[in-house]
């Protein structure tokens, strides 16, 4: 789309207004609706729609209805806010003529008021020419949903940082002087792109000014990535100027070395094709390529870490690369999660592994005998895992001291005891009598328990026995069972007996319509 910069003339403070409430609604509406454009505007009596329509006009906004009504920005409507900025600012008073086009911007000559010349660079990532952001550059990682605009953004600001950075170290690059949204305000270089360049009076020179501005680069800690002769500028006296900063990185690159070494292959054919000039037959020549190890050990200061002072804040780096650091944290959770059932299932094989080992050592020990009900009968006994292993637990307990003995002695006094109180407390449960069919039956759980651990198959510790229900309570559901049997059985009496009636009521209705028709005649 055309640059028409007349349309300035024509737009108010309102129309500039509304522009920005779309702008400001784009940061979580991919298309604003005509509410919130009016409640971020706040203009008065219908002045909002107004508006709109006269940047509709102009194309400066786009209707959208594909999902919901709303409006969105265009290309030439982010330009304006751009200009606008840098204007109100007193950097820009008049745009001329398009000087430069390339695959992700385009540059134009501006003026300020005291007539000097710069050069303006809008950032156009999207257009056809270059939609493969995702592969060509690391602006948003591996994410999938991205603003065309907003990446533009992202692009001029680093590029404005790095061109700031390199200028206030001695590179030879254009003096940054201000930059707003996605456009980039520098000097006006007096050179040409060295692709418009045949011939040289002194290619030796300029090729090896070129080789050690790549090395100069990596001394400070960065690579170009696209270091060859469209972005490369010629003055007339030969000196070299680079230019295009968006897609350098650092050193520290998984692919650094891919990286420069593609750089210098870059300028090594550009030289042996086009300018006639082979490197590799020039004996003169210090070096024909410089390497990456040998440029960065001279490395003297991490310009890439130093830029964060330089206006790309470490905020705007975690943006760009927040679908990459999220996509790795997927894959540490999916570590984690791996890792956390491995500690589940060897815990579950702790588990049963020492359970094991308790049964083998109770086993030994020789006790394996302990009270399932309160007052059990078998409480206190013990048994072995057979008749000699008692035996000669008993028989060791005997030669161990008169100490044991006593405890002996005072242990099966206890038992004694407790077998007073089970032959007592056989008629109880739970604090209430029992029937002899249900003492019989707790009588008989107890006996079945206590056989079961001591043949070694009960798990060796307390149980609680559940409550049994009362005889009144039984007697209640027994009621309560036959009401709700003598019910179903009357409603399905009921029901045949309806079934029969709507018989015979269509039985009937069919008879009287058989005796009521008319004769058919052939004529009607």
């Amino acid at each position: 789309m055309k640059l028409d910069v007349n349309v300035l003339r024509y737009l108010s403070k309102d129309d500039f207004r509304v522009l920005t409430a779309v702008e400001l609604g784009q940061k979580n509406h991919e298309i604003v609706p005509l509410p919130l454009i009016d409640t971020i505007g706040g203009l008065k009596h219908g002045g909002t729609f107004k508006c709109i329509k006269q940047l509709l006009k102009h194309k400066l906004l786009h209707h959208d209805s594909s999902k919901y009504d709303g409006y969105r920005l265009t290309t030439m409507g982010y330009d304006f806010l751009a200009i606008k900025a840098l204007c109100m600012r007193g950097h820009i008073a008049g745009i001329g003529r398009k000087i430069g086009v390339g695959k992700e911007s385009d540059i134009y000559e501006v003026m300020n008021d005291e007539g000097e010349m710069f050069a303006l660079k809008l950032h156009r990532l999207g257009r056809t020419s270059f939609r493969a952001v995702k592969s060509k550059r690391d602006y948003l990682g591996r994410g999938n949903h991205f603003s065309w605009l907003y990446l533009s953004r992202l692009a001029a600001l680093k590029e404005y940082a790095f061109m700031k950075a390199l200028g206030e170290h001695g590179f030879p690059v254009p003096d940054a002087i201000d930059h707003n949204r996605h456009a980039v305000l520098m000097t006006l270089l007096d050179a040409r792109p060295m692709v418009q360049v045949k011939r040289l009076s002194d290619p030796a020179t300029v090729y090896l000014t070129c080789m050690e501005l790549i090395s100069r680069l990596a001394s400070k800690g960065l690579i170009h990535c696209d270091y060859n002769e469209f972005n490369l500028m010629i003055t007339e006296e030969e000196e070299v100027i680079c230019i295009d900063f968006p897609q350098m990185v650092s050193v520290s690159h998984e692919n650094a070395g891919e990286l420069f070494d593609r750089d210098v292959e870059c300028i090594v054919r550009f030289f042996t094709k086009k300018v006639g000039y082979h490197p590799e037959l020039d004996p003169s020549l210090p070096y024909v390529r410089p390497t990456l190890a040998g440029a960065v050990k001279e490395l003297d200061e991490a310009l890439d870490v130093s830029l964060a002072a330089s206006g790309f804040k470490g905020a705007h780096q975690k943006v760009l690369e927040r679908f990459k650091l999220e996509s790795k944290a997927e894959d540490d959770d999916d570590d984690d999660d791996s890792s956390d059932e491995g500690d589940e299932q060897e815990e579950r094989a702790g588990r049963v592994g020492s359970t094991g080992a308790a049964e083998e050592g109770a086993e030994g020990a020789g006790v394996s005998g302990l009270s399932l009900f309160e007052g059990g009968a078998a409480a206190g006994q013990r048994t072995g895992a057979d008749g000699d292993g008692g035996e000669s637990g008993r028989a060791e307990g005997k030669d161990d001291g008169e100490e044991e003995d006593d405890e002996g002695c005072s242990s099966s006094a206890g038992e004694e005891e407790e077998d007073d109180e089970d032959e007592g407390q056989q008629t109880t449960f739970g604090g209430r009598a029992l029937s002899a069919p249900l003492a019989a039956a707790v009588a008989s759980g107890k006996a079945a328990a206590a056989a079961k651990i001591a043949s070694g198959k009960g798990r060796s510790r307390t149980a609680v026995a559940p409550e049994l229900p009362s005889e009144a309570a039984v007697q209640r559901k027994v009621v309560n069972q036959a009401k709700a049997k003598a019910k179903r059985d009357a409603v399905a009496k009921a029901g045949q007996t309806r079934n029969s009636m709507k018989a015979m009521r269509k039985s009937a209705k069919a008879s009287s319509s058989t005796s009521t028709a008319l004769p058919s005649f052939g004529g009607w």
